[in-house]
């Protein structure tokens, strides 16, 4: 059984569960500084991204209007071949520049500012990580990015900012070398996940608390990381329902924290004590993005 919330409980073995309260108690210890981040679309839904797989309001409910056989499509590579317009058209709305880190974002960053984060493993394409200020290095941007982008011809690699303005033209990049279509750096299905993926090898055995914030744990190999830490080492779930391990092999160290995704992360700000600092972080941080909008 789980233990919700921040007061104290118990097992069949008479151990007391660990609470969010207890977590935040072990950081402030220093009993964990190397704490690893799996993050999913849920991190980026309040920033007004819409995640895949909501009914209703997710992308893949809402691809129609870019006339493909089935929404899988757009991500598929014999398709874009065949017609890449609607990825470039879903790639306008995503690109980075449209939209802004929000509360959850800056968390991390503050993570990161404290030396606390070993490594931040996203499934979002996103880039709010980037624009939150946590540096490449410290990312595994599991499922690609727009940062850089090849040609799909010649193999150049580009920064992915160099094609923007044809994106946001709603024309096909080409490349100034071969005129081959240059893909952004996103994971398509079939292909391989990106090199620095494989530092879980590294980073999991070493993690000493694991926090898992807004993803759904079914998009494989990227969910079955959340099994890969140590077993006595601290879970963390932040999201609105059980997944994965969580729902159906919990572990003695698991704290589930379900709910609004802000909301739980304010909870854990709150119990860090890391309110203020938190906000100035975010007033500083806006004032940075606000200046380079003009």
């Amino acid at each position: 059984m789980l233990f919700f919330g921040t007061g104290k409980g118990g097992d069949k073995s008479g151990k007391e569960k660990l609470t969010l309260k207890d977590v935040a108690e072990l950081i402030w210890k220093k009993e964990c500084q190397r704490i690893v981040v799996m993050v999913g679309a849920g991190l980026s839904t309040p920033s007004g991204i819409p995640d895949f797989r909501s009914p209703g309001s997710g992308l893949y409910s809402n691809l129609q209007q870019y006339n493909i056989p089935y929404p899988e499509a757009i991500f598929e590579l014999h398709y874009f071949f065949h017609n890449p317009k609607p990825f470039f058209m879903l790639s306008k709305e995503l690109y980075p520049g449209n939209y802004r880190p929000n509360y959850a974002h800056y968390f991390l960053r503050l993570l990161f500012d404290k030396g606390l984060l070993l490594r931040l493993y996203t499934q979002n394409i996103d880039g709010l990580e980037r624009v939150a200020g946590i540096p490449p290095d410290k990312l595994v941007e599991a499922h690609g990015t727009f940062a850089t982008a090849t040609c799909t011809v010649c193999r150049r690699s580009y920064p992915g900012e160099d094609f923007r303005g044809d994106v946001m033209a709603e024309k096909i990049p080409k490349c100034p070398v071969c005129t081959g279509i240059v893909k952004p750096d996103i994971v398509f299905f079939g292909e391989e996940l990106p090199h620095r993926f494989f530092l879980h090898v590294t980073d999991f055995p070493m993690a000493d608390l694991l926090f898992i914030i807004g993803t759904s744990l079914e998009v494989e190999p990227f969910a079955s990381l959340a099994g890969a830490v140590r077993s006595s080492v601290p879970r963390v779930l932040i999201n609105r329902d059980l997944v994965g391990p969580f729902a159906y092999q919990p572990q003695q160290n698991d704290v589930a924290e379900l709910g609004d995704v802000i909301s739980g992360v304010e909870r854990v700000v709150e119990f860090l004590g890391w309110k203020e600092e938190l906000q100035e972080l975010i007033k500083k941080e806006k004032e940075k993005l606000d200046a380079k909008d003009k």
